[in-house]
């Protein structure tokens, strides 16, 4: 979609190049990020409008300052129309395909802050985007525990995110089949909601739900797995006879998709061993899950975390029953790779 500027240009050209790149982008953090958003000032858009604007960037010079951006059309509805909550569409550079595989990614912030367009959403988005994938980072109802209205609505419209990419694959050009979830914090929480419980039964569930809101794979960071052993009490907003459904560690069974579950061992908001809990939990369901540890990493990261390296432990049970095994490290800390080889076993590339 535009092809790429040597670097080797004339000082001049570089000064003009620099100029525009510096113009394009609305926030440092942006630039940084290499997210080039593609609504027309002042306008908003509409998924309808996605070929139109798409088409606008044929044509146009990225630079070396700007190598391999990503695209992202912000603030698309996905609710009902009275709902303020949006989402964030992320398409990769180059040709246009039909059967890509997509992510949708949840925020975290503690179910009562946190934002689909903060650092760490932007960041995960972007890498993934740039990988291939199509993406789409969701706002969900924000609220306290003891707040009206917020659980299960969260997990509802977490699913609903699901749902809409489903519902448009079309139009995004993805495959239906091959959809993933993902999120940091209270968002791995909400990710592995949505991955291990039934879309219709299940918490935030939707029995008149015309399309599914079931996905392939998970990717869990650092969230919280179960809330008593957290300091936190019950589960906001279940009954006492509904706690039991609230908590990720007893929905897993041999039929759930693949789960990644990255944490750090510096986290100081979110016990490591809640994530130790979910992969023995995973296990004794033969539930084929990854548990990747990153030495000095702290809360709150993205696929760069600080840290001085990882372990990884890959559990799958082939046809057999058999449990087979799988442990590798990193001198790196960065998540990347291990990220990747795990979308592109579970959805493909």
């Amino acid at each position: 979609m535009g092809a790429g500027l040597d670097e080797l240009q004339p000082a001049p050209m570089r000064f003009l190049l620099l100029f525009a790149a510096a113009t394009i982008f609305a926030a440092p953090d942006q630039a940084k990020l290499r997210i080039y958003d593609i609504a027309e000032a002042g306008k908003p858009a509409t998924l309808a409008d996605l070929p139109r604007l798409r088409e606008a960037q044929k044509g146009k010079m990225f630079s070396a300052v700007m190598p391999n951006p990503v695209f992202r059309l912000s603030d698309l509805t996905f609710l009902a129309a009275e709902r303020k909550e949006k989402l964030d569409l992320y398409l990769p550079n180059g040709p246009a395909r039909q059967d890509r595989p997509a992510v949708v990614f949840i925020h975290g912030g503690g179910f009562t802050g946190g934002d689909k367009a903060e650092n760490r959403s932007a960041s995960v988005s972007a890498d993934l985007a740039r990988a291939g994938y199509v993406v789409v980072s969701c706002n969900y109802v924000l609220g306290a525990k003891t707040q009206e209205g917020v659980w299960p609505q969260n997990i509802a419209d977490c699913r609903a995110a699901v749902r809409w990419v489903r519902a448009h694959a079309k139009e995004l050009g993805v495959n239906p089949d091959k959809i993933a979830v993902a999120g940091g914090s209270a968002g791995g929480y909400l990710a592995l909601m949505v991955g291990l419980s039934d879309d219709k039964t299940g918490p935030g569930g939707d029995l008149k739900a015309t399309v599914s809101a079931k996905v392939s794979a998970v990717i869990d960071m650092y969230g919280v797995v179960n809330f008593s052993k957290h300091g936190k009490g019950e589960v906001p907003g279940a009954s006492t006879a509904e706690q039991a459904a609230y908590l990720p560690e007893n929905q897993c069974d041999p039929l759930d998709p693949p789960v990644l579950i990255l944490h750090g061992t510096a986290d100081t908001t979110v016990d490591i061993q809640q994530s130790k809990d979910m992969a023995t939990a995973l296990a004794k369901a033969k539930a084929d899950h990854e548990l990747i540890i990153v030495a000095g990493a702290p809360h709150t990261f993205d696929l760069h975390p600080k840290g001085s390296g990882w372990t990884r432990t890959a559990l799958r049970w082939p046809a057999n029953g058999a449990e087979i095994r799988k442990e590798t490290t990193s001198a790196s800390a960065d998540l990347v790779e291990p990220t990747l080889a795990f979308l592109v076993r579970t959805i493909g590339k």
